[in-house]
């Protein structure tokens, strides 16, 4: 009965927790060292408030002035742990996840797989199931983005002062998790050779792929109507192909207007559009509607779907086209009445 009462007191009255500042939403560095030396001076998961600069802190337990507590540099350096290599992996998802008690959760995994060597061999495991879930999230989250972006011409001042480096290519999207970082090598080196901009409201990142150095006091980035740089602007070391540049989310407001480039790629759209493939069901699976109002071509969806039924009459009714023989080239057809050999 005494042992009930003293755990029912705990959990109704915990004591003070060990406060832990990372440097951002995405410090796995951090989170790394400061769940070893957590786990090296015996904290239990229970004992621990995780938190994030720039993140409000909403822990009646975790003590007076958390915000200027020790983050995860203080803790001192302590040795490695060994965990299985799917662990590490999982973390570097689940860290990009936006649910703020995901380091909660991977501290709470790793002190169990120290303690618990069993836990590795149960996938049914309720922690382990809820961080594979938020990293399929934030793996499904990449994926979209990846597929989502869509670029709007920007003639900025860089461009009218050096046109030899091209105009700037700016994006807005709205990721549901802390993505940006972690997918903006993929746009580097798929669109090395362009300046390019991507704007989030959490986070936004810049490519500048010239190689010689900028002019001095040329603004890189684009330029909202206040005349505010949206991101930072830094110069620009001549032996680099390339850099990417973080900044500050911004409101979609900061975002470029549709412009000529877009026009062709409408156009492309509705010419490539085959009414005969049409699956609605399979589309939005792949294509959520919640991603539709930031896609040009979303509104040619609706409109074209309509139509796809008479389309397919269409072209069910056409004859069939005549496949012609094509011939090795230096070669022609023999005449019809020519006689065999």
């Amino acid at each position: 009965m005494g042992l009930r009462k003293d755990r029912l007191t705990s959990e109704l009255f915990p004591s003070t927790r060990v406060p832990v500042m990372l440097r951002g939403p995405t410090d796995l560095d951090g989170f790394r060292q400061a769940a070893r030396s957590l786990l090296a001076r015996q904290v239990p998961p229970e004992g621990v408030s995780w938190h994030t600069t720039g993140a409000p802190v909403q822990d009646l337990f975790s003590g007076q002035g958390t915000e200027a507590a020790a983050n995860a540099e203080a803790f001192s350096d302590a040795p490695a742990v060994k965990v299985p290599a799917e662990f590490v992996a999982l973390c570097e998802a689940v860290i990009l996840h936006r649910d703020p008690n995901r380091f909660g959760l991977l501290y709470r995994l790793f002190w169990r797989l120290a303690h618990e060597p069993g836990l590795r061999h149960d996938p049914l495991d309720a922690d382990r199931l809820q961080a594979a879930h938020m990293a399929q999230a934030v793996r499904r989250d990449l994926h979209k983005m990846k597929a989502f972006v869509r670029f709007r011409t920007v003639q900025d001042e860089r461009f009218r002062a050096c046109p030899q480096d091209g105009p700037l290519h700016v994006a807005w999207f709205e990721p549901e998790h802390h993505i940006v970082e972690a997918v903006a090598p993929f746009f580097a080196r798929r669109f090395t050779q362009m300046r390019w901009a991507i704007l989030t409201p959490a986070c936004s990142v810049e490519w500048d792929c010239v190689s010689r150095r900028s002019p001095a006091g040329m603004p890189l980035p684009y330029r909202a109507g206040t005349g505010a740089a949206v991101l930072p602007a830094q110069p620009q070391p001549a032996e680099m192909k390339g850099q990417l540049r973080f900044g500050p989310g911004v409101k979609k407001s900061d975002a470029p207007p549709a412009d000529a480039g877009e026009q062709l790629w409408l156009t492309y759209y509705r010419h490539t559009f085959n009414p005969a493939r049409l699956k609605l069901k399979a589309m939005q699976k792949e294509m959520p509607r919640k991603y539709w109002r930031n896609l040009p071509e979303a509104p040619l969806i609706a409109p074209l779907a309509a139509e796809a039924n008479e389309r397919s009459l269409r072209m069910l009714a056409q004859p069939a086209s005549v496949t012609r023989r094509r011939l090795p080239a230096g070669r022609t057809a023999r005449p019809a009445d020519a006689s065999s050999p």
